[in-house]
């Protein structure tokens, strides 16, 4: 085939042709990315307009949680539940307390420092040792042997002859108070508590009771 040359200006018409197309493609492809990223703002804003609050943490007091607590991410909700948890076992263990110490001060009874208190704690000694005898009994007792007087001391019979003279509200000889000496009470004859717990448990081991024992025993 033979072969043609193109004039000058017919290469330049042909070449601007080319051109052009390409330029309204990379328009065209212009256009688009534009409208592209014009609607991606409005886009990101509606999903935030749509997105749900974010929650701020609060602590156990109802304030805004502290940095400390949102580095380590501990569940505001769990914060708050241990701080209830341990408020009411607080409360519980204090009214626990309370009531051991009401208990205690209801087991530790309090006796008048006379004869009438001597008689009563006595009886209570005696009950929970299983000696018998009775508030009548003991007084009517005590009464003949000292008239009430816990340091009486019989100088004159015959174990004061013999060195070991009866002493106390039921006048009682050393050697009869260290055998019959009631565990509890002190380790003292002239004791009122001590000395009338040993005289009756004395009497209930010789006469069954001190209720029994009407003169001299």
């Amino acid at each position: 085939m033979p072969s043609f040359t193109l004039p000058r200006a017919g290469r330049i018409t042909r070449i601007t042709r080319t051109h052009k197309i390409a330029v309204a493609v990379l328009a065209a492809a212009g256009a688009t990315s534009g409208l592209a990223l014009t609607s991606a703002p409005d886009t990101a804003q509606a999903a935030s307009e749509h997105a749900p609050a974010a929650v701020k943490p609060v602590d156990a007091k109802g304030q805004p949680a502290k940095a400390d607590d949102a580095k380590t991410g501990r569940p505001v909700t769990a914060s708050v539940a241990d701080h209830v948890k341990v408020t009411a076992v607080a409360k519980q263990h204090s009214a626990q307390q309370a009531a051991n110490r009401s208990t205690e001060r209801k087991a530790v009874k309090d006796y008048p420092n006379n004869l009438d208190g001597w008689i009563r704690q006595s009886l209570d000694i005696m009950k929970a040792k299983g000696i018998p005898g009775s508030y009548e009994g003991l007084h009517r007792n005590i009464m003949r042997e000292s008239s009430g007087n816990p340091n009486a001391v019989n100088g004159w019979d015959v174990n004061a002859v013999n060195g070991i003279p009866s002493k106390g509200l039921l006048q009682v000889i050393q050697p009869t108070f260290d055998q019959y000496h009631v565990a509890g009470t002190a380790d003292k004859l002239t004791d009122p508590v001590a000395n009338i717990t040993a005289a009756a448990n004395y009497a209930a081991d010789r006469y069954g009771s001190i209720d029994n024992v009407n003169s001299a025993y």
